[in-house]
């Protein structure tokens, strides 16, 4: 049950995952505190205050059952004993074959009118979900070994969405359509109960013959799982020609780079960490050498977690290289790292709007742009229908002088003033540093525009399409990303 803190120095992290097999919960509490040497606010060491068990995502005739997937929310919300006004943040996510449903946005729908500032992505996003997984599974590892490249894998029922990562920080990251759901069983047997569009597109490269309610031979599994346990070889070994093959093309949905330092160790020394449903299991099987029945989920789970074992390229670090949560990687990632924090001087007179959900960043502008620049930047976020947002640029991370940053609120506002923004739509800035106050407040003539600005300052730049702020709580924001690149 959940436990009161007293103070309001505490912030509560909501993560909700919906996958295509399963869908958990979990709710973390950490403590604001001030940096001694950069005086900003960060969040100390989350502690975990609950997490649900995981429940398998509730379908109904091959769609969503939305009755079922509000019961589950609501569930969740009771058990965890929390006032969802409470929560600083938090991040909700759709993917694998639960997000390709076509009436996946009501899982979006039902997590925004229980948890109003929640970021939801789905598998649109699938970088995103790459790089959250990477957080919640492999960010300490990677940390604690900062010249060793990291790659984790996240398999789950649809895709496997993989990051590149080194001491922390995530280079690159991809997605591929193998996963253990596109062929789903009577538990306990090999009898064919649905193929997913994906799967039918295997069956044809392989030359097999599939169909629902007939049971599958031990030689079409074995077909099947080695394809997928190929390419899963041909990732991590930066063999991308596999991949233009006609065989491989069909599970590539974004290509994997690894983008690694000339200092940095090749990739095929990378070690290699895994999260999703397949990645539970894997680490099971390694420490204990036991696995549950055949096709105990339905699924090809349990021979894919053996395939992979018997991979000697993909199994080289599970026993070296054990994540603190041994795979449940996405919904962590969701809690506890799904927002970055804002700095405290903030431009935001009217924070009662908050939170303010998918601005798109149409615009990337550095302080010496022309009013040419801002005009076209202005324009592209008038069209949108939620606003927009722009993010402010410093040329080789060096301070502004105060004329510098005068001059381009100055410039600002002039273009503000010449477009007649409209006065509802919101405008974001985000800016870099501690000026964001300042420049906020040049670029709004101190307040006298008729314009909806806000300025948020200190935040980490992500390559991302869309942020999303949350309320403020001592003078800081959770700003979240996606659409990420």
């Amino acid at each position: 049950m959940f436990r009161h803190f007293q103070g309001n120095q505490s912030v509560l992290m909501i993560g909700l995952d919906f996958g295509s097999t399963t869908s958990r919960a979990m709710v973390a509490c950490a403590h604001l505190e001030r940096n001694p040497v950069s005086e900003r606010m960060e969040l100390g060491e989350p502690e975990l205050l609950y997490r649900s068990k995981a429940i398998l995502t509730p379908f109904e005739h091959g769609k969503l059952c939305p009755e079922r997937i509000d019961q589950c929310i609501d569930r969740w919300l009771l058990e965890s004993g929390i006032d969802t006004e409470q929560l600083f943040s938090g991040g909700a996510i759709v993917t694998g074959l639960a997000a390709e449903k076509e009436n996946a946005h009501i899982i979006a729908r039902s997590v925004r009118e229980k948890v109003s500032h929640a970021i939801v992505a789905t598998a649109d996003d699938p970088c995103m979900e790459s790089w959250l997984a990477f957080m919640g599974n492999s960010l300490k590892l990677s940390r604690a070994n900062p010249e060793v490249p990291v790659i984790n894998l996240d398999i789950g029922g649809g895709t496997t969405n993989l990051a590149l990562g080194i001491d922390g920080n995530v280079l690159s990251s991809g997605s591929y359509y193998i996963g253990a759901r596109h062929f789903q069983f009577e538990p306990g047997t090999y009898r064919l109960l649905e193929i997913s569009n994906h799967g039918q597109q295997l069956l044809k490269q392989l030359n097999l013959v599939l169909r629902p309610g007939e049971e599958c031979s031990p030689e079409s599994i074995e077909r099947i799982v080695s394809y997928y346990v190929q390419g899963l070889e041909a990732i991590v070994s930066g063999d991308q020609s596999w991949f233009e093959t006609d065989i491989g093309k069909p599970l590539c949905q974004v290509a994997f780079q690894a983008n690694l330092p000339e200092t940095a160790s090749r990739t095929t020394s990378a070690a290699i960490t895994f999260s999703g449903g397949v990645g539970e299991l894997l680490y099971q099987y390694s420490q204990t050498e036991s696995l549950p029945g055949t096709t105990a989920f339905g699924d090809l789970g349990i021979d894919l977690c053996k395939g992979i074992a018997q991979s000697e390229i993909l199994s080289r670090s599970v026993s070296r290289f054990v994540p603190e949560y041994q795979g449940r990687a996405t919904v962590y990632g969701l809690a506890l790292h799904s927002a970055e924090l804002s700095g405290n001087t903030l431009y935001m007179p009217n924070p009662e709007q908050l939170p303010v959900n998918d601005l798109p960043i149409v615009a990337r502008l550095a302080l010496d742009a022309d009013e040419e620049s801002i005009t076209q930047s202005i324009q592209l976020a008038r069209k949108t229908n939620s606003g927009g947002c722009i993010r402010i640029m410093l040329k080789n991370d060096n301070y502004p002088g105060f004329k510098e940053l005068k001059l381009f609120g100055e410039r600002f506002a002039s273009v503000l003033e010449s477009v007649n923004f409209p006065e509802a739509l919101p405008l974001l800035l985000l800016v870099p540093k501690d000026f964001g106050k300042a420049i906020g407040s040049y670029a709004s003539r101190w307040g006298k525009l008729p314009i909806n600005l806000m300025a948020v300052d200190e935040v980490p730049d992500r390559k991302a399409g869309f942020v999303s702020l949350g309320k403020v709580k001592n003078f800081v924001i959770p700003v979240y990303f996606y659409g990420m690149h």
